[in-house]
């Protein structure tokens, strides 16, 4: 279905789209940093259901209803850069008691789940990337629902592996941290988050 000359390229190309971090890779440091691996790849499994939805959309050609409901997405991006602001205020002004769990006091794993979801789709550049990307890699004389959705999962596998180290190594780090450092990492970690959420709210669409 995919010409085997072209997987090589193209997962480098997925590489260098997904290790430059962004709102999506804040999320799961910072929630690595105060729930820990678990918590960051909890994360992922959001942005990456979120990624999946994306993919589908592309596949079935529905830039044309993307186009229609243009003022939502401009309505949703806003809301994501809110809430990354929310929660970076969240963080940046919490105790760093609060921030590291027990074992037995974890958050529910919806809750990672949905942030990751939702500052995911809360940056349309995201779709709008795929929607430009993955159709240069399409032999249009084979059909292009089949190829698209092998290509996006490819994305998919390598922005999960990158984000799962940026997880990992946040993850460990936490277990270095004493206390009297730990509200220091949560409010830089809230600031990056702030950052990212005034970033994304003055994004204009492509």
């Amino acid at each position: 279905m995919i010409e085997p000359a072209i997987i090589l390229p193209y997962a480098l190309a997925c590489l260098l789209f997904s290790i430059v971090p962004g709102p999506s890779v804040s999320v799961v440091v910072a929630n690595s940093l105060g729930g820990g691996t678990r918590a960051g790849l909890l994360t992922i499994l959001g942005t990456e259901l979120s990624m999946l939805s994306m993919v589908v959309i592309v596949a079935l050609g529905l830039e044309a209803v993307m186009a229609l409901v243009s003022e939502a997405f401009e309505i949703i991006k806003l809301v994501g850069a809110v809430y990354l602001i929310w929660i970076g205020w969240k963080m940046f002004t919490s105790s760093g008691e609060l921030e590291i769990e027990a074992a037995d006091g974890r958050r529910p794993v919806g809750r990672y789940v949905w942030q990751g979801a939702l500052v995911n789709w809360s940056n349309p550049k995201t779709l709008l990337f795929l929607s430009a990307f993955l159709p240069q890699f399409v032999d249009l004389d084979r059909s292009a629902f089949g190829q698209i959705m092998v290509l996006g999962l490819i994305v998919m596998v390598v922005a999960t592996a990158t984000d799962a180290i940026y997880a990992m190594a946040a993850g460990q780090a936490r277990h270095l941290l004493t206390a009297a450092r730990v509200r220091l990492v949560n409010r830089v970690s809230g600031v990056v988050l702030m950052i990212g959420g005034i970033w994304l709210a003055l994004q204009k669409r492509a």
